[in-house]
């Protein structure tokens, strides 16, 4: 039998062809939808010191006798999405690590003037950062054997003429926080007529500039806003908050002592409260960044209707967060920190704000629902929002301006306080207390939405 060469060699190329093409494909989408592939696996972990808060429909409002008669928590059904809560109200101890953050920040900047070490000027292709990031690796100490960095550090200290039997500390006033965020709201609205963001200050717009732009441009910058605050809280809210009343010592110690280190925070004010949110969003991305993670998702103030929701623990219908129609428990002890009877302070355990978690949780295992002392929500107060806001995930929000009146600078704040009535107490009350003002019984915690 005479072989074919050429027949074989012509029949092994096309089989060999046929191989490379279908080995190709292996690794296609052959013509067909399939998405992008190759995409980053993913999954939110619960974040620290967090709760898990399922999502739910439930009647918003009052539940029982409206005792003041005010008709500002009238009945409502409510959807909300799933979300984490702080298991307790941010702690002193919490809230200082923000404080010494700033403080470390400032000072970091002021070294870098004299010393590039403590900056990072440029990226790894040799691009100029500007303005510079924080080297964060290179230390310091505030007690610098080095005169040149005694001297810059020193302009952040009260200075000597103010200095109280010459103790040496560091200047609150100099701790402000520059921070940014997105006013989603007006970049949802692009009212032609009206185009300027309700967040955003007049004298930073070129308005003939603005309003002459193309139809259908948009500057995405005009609606991120800056903001800068001093994020030191007021200390002497003990003392300004009660007229004929001795709470000097409250005043010295009650933020810096470790006594009072897992004792609420308050004094914080609802902008410097938004602040600290967003710097724990920043704070906890920077280093996951680092690692080469995905950027998880903001920390932020609840809602009212996320609030009321998380409080109730999952039992509709009732008034307090522990379920029962009282605030004892049938061994005659007190279930939360407030005002009882006609003022006995210390009959619940508390003359003022305790450590957080001293009573038992709700059903969701949050403490302090109830009592100790009250919380900001994100939510605007209007005595009608019950009427008008949308019944899924309910919110009401306004960004009130330094020349708006002082009406519409009052911010919703819930859960009662230790020095509040009975009434307070439930997980239906609400009240409210202006923007820009901290309270010896005002604090907070932060909710992330469940992707």
């Amino acid at each position: 039998m005479k072989y074919n060469t050429r027949f074989d060699m012509k029949h092994l190329f096309i089989i060999f062809t046929m191989g490379l093409f279908l080995a190709s494909c292996s690794n296609s989408d052959r013509g067909n939808l399939v998405g992008v592939q190759d995409r980053e696996p993913w999954y939110q972990p619960d974040p620290f010191g967090m709760l898990f808060i399922p999502m739910g429909s439930y009647v918003m409002g009052q539940n029982d006798q409206d005792v003041p008669y005010n008709q500002i928590q009238t009945a409502k059904t409510v959807s909300l999405q799933a979300f984490y809560m702080d298991e307790t109200e941010i702690t002193n101890n919490e809230y200082r690590q923000f404080v010494n953050w700033v403080r470390d920040s400032i000072a970091r900047y002021k070294l870098g003037e004299v010393n590039e070490e403590f900056l990072i000027l440029e990226n790894e292709y040799g691009e100029a950062y500007d303005p510079p990031y924080l080297n964060w690796r290179e230390k310091f100490r505030w007690d610098d054997d080095d005169e040149e960095v005694r001297e810059v550090l020193s302009e952040m200290y009260i200075q000597e003429h103010e200095q109280f039997y010459r103790r040496k500390q560091i200047d609150p006033r100099m701790l402000n926080f520059e921070y940014y965020w997105i006013d989603y709201k007006s970049a949802a609205r692009k009212n032609w007529d009206n185009p300027m963001p309700e967040a955003y200050g007049d004298e930073e717009v070129d308005m003939a500039a603005w309003r002459n732009r193309p139809q259908g441009y948009e500057d995405r910058s005009v609606y991120i806003i800056k903001d800068v605050i001093n994020v030191y809280p007021d200390t002497l809210c003990w003392v300004h908050d009660f007229t004929y009343s001795f709470n000097e010592p409250m005043t010295q110690n009650y933020f810096w002592h470790p006594a009072y280190d897992h004792y609420p925070v308050v004094g914080v004010n609802w902008k410097q409260a938004r602040a600290f949110s967003i710097w724990r969003t920043t704070y906890l991305n920077s280093y996951l960044f680092s690692l080469g993670q995905s950027i998880v998702n903001d920390f932020r103030l609840p809602t009212e209707s996320e609030w009321e929701w998380a409080a109730r623990g999952g039992l509709d219908l009732s008034p307090y967060p522990w379920g029962g129609p009282y605030i004892r428990n049938s061994n005659g002890c007190f279930l939360g920190n407030y005002k009882p009877l006609r003022g006995n302070y210390p009959d619940d355990g508390g003359l003022h704000s305790i450590i957080v978690g001293h009573y038992e949780p709700n059903d969701y295992g949050l403490y302090d629902m109830a009592g100790n002392v009250a919380e900001w929500t994100s939510n605007a107060f209007d005595e009608s929002a019950y009427q008008f806001a949308h019944d899924l995930n309910m919110n009401y929000q306004y960004e009130a301006k330094e020349t708006d009146p002082e009406v519409l600078k009052r911010k919703v704040i819930r859960g009662g306080s230790w020095k509040d009535i009975g009434f307070y107490m439930q997980v239906s009350s609400r009240s409210y207390e202006y923007q820009d003002t901290g309270k010896s019984y005002l604090g907070f915690r932060n909710v992330q939405t469940y992707l």
